[in-house]
């Protein structure tokens, strides 16, 4: 089971809410909406996206990551290398 799996419902919210942004901001553009506008949508998708990111990451830690430490060895290694890997591209981003 996925550390995400209890929040599944609040974390498809999100994406749909998102989703819906992009719709609009891709209607901004056909419309012609001045730049400043669209930038301000873009910016706010790119928070959302973000939060539902750090939610999951978060559950990652919580659950996959504090899991496999328990049990030690190469596991443990591989996840914690993988959270450490998925940080530094949300930072990177």
């Amino acid at each position: 089971m996925n550390g995400y799996t209890a929040r599944k419902d609040d974390l498809l919210r999100r994406l749909r809410r998102a989703e819906g942004q992009v719709r609009g901001i891709a209607r901004m553009i056909e419309e012609d909406t001045y730049c400043i506008d669209v930038l301000t949508q873009v910016s706010a998708t790119t928070k959302a996206l973000e939060r539902v990111a750090l939610s999951l990451l978060g559950d990652h830690l919580t659950h996959c990551v504090a899991e496999a430490s328990a049990e030690g060895g190469p596991v443990a290694e591989q996840k914690l290398r993988e959270a450490n890997d998925a940080i530094a591209r949300l930072v990177r981003s």
